[in-house]
């Protein structure tokens, strides 16, 4: 699956972008300072990318879930 597979709904961001594929997903956390970049909620958002984009089918899903769910966990968006 393609890094530009779109999510089925976007994730809105909470500063008024919004995360349409994969690919804007990782760009995403690549720009996160590293030292937030390694904390579990963005390894495991980073974890379910990569198997969306190897694997496809439900891990989109899961990508997507896992982005809003790190999201959350910062209090900075989602």
């Amino acid at each position: 699956m393609p890094w530009s597979t779109p999510f089925d709904d976007p994730i809105a961001l909470r500063s008024g972008g919004r995360l349409a594929t994969l690919q804007q997903a990782a760009d995403y956390v690549m720009a996160l300072p590293e030292k937030v970049q390694h904390e579990a909620h963005w390894q495991i958002a980073v974890e379910n990318l990569i198997n969306a984009a190897e694997t496809g089918g439900g891990w989109l899903m899961f990508a997507r879930i896992a982005m809003m769910r790190a999201l959350n966990a910062d209090g900075k968006e989602g």
